[in-house]
């Protein structure tokens, strides 16, 4: 399994550098993460990523956009706005969560 050094600490991802360890993932290297695909966290992209990271212990997977938007409570327009261009991926990558099924 590949791994990635972040902040000089090892991580497991995917061919695609998402994460695949659910716990090697904290708030300070989301922060990291988002910066490197330049976003600046606020505290409406912390509420798409903390709903995401709830969610999947429960369900096994990653929330698809569909799912962050009606179970989660925000609008699609506003993680387009959020997450510029492939919102479910940016949010993926930055959650620390394997890519959403459906994703290309």
């Amino acid at each position: 399994m590949p791994t990635t050094t972040i902040d000089s600490h090892e991580f497991h991802v995917d061919d695609e550098g998402f994460m695949t360890q659910y716990d090697e993932w904290t708030e300070d290297l989301g922060n990291v993460l988002a910066a490197q695909i330049g976003i600046e966290m606020s505290d409406e992209h912390w509420k798409a990523i903390r709903f995401l990271r709830n969610d999947f212990p429960e369900r096994g997977e990653t929330a698809t956009l569909r799912r962050v938007a009606t179970v989660g409570g925000i609008p699609t327009k506003q993680l387009f706005t959020l997450f510029p261009k492939k919102p479910a991926k940016k949010m993926a990558y930055i959650a620390g969560l394997p890519k959403p099924r459906g994703c290309v």
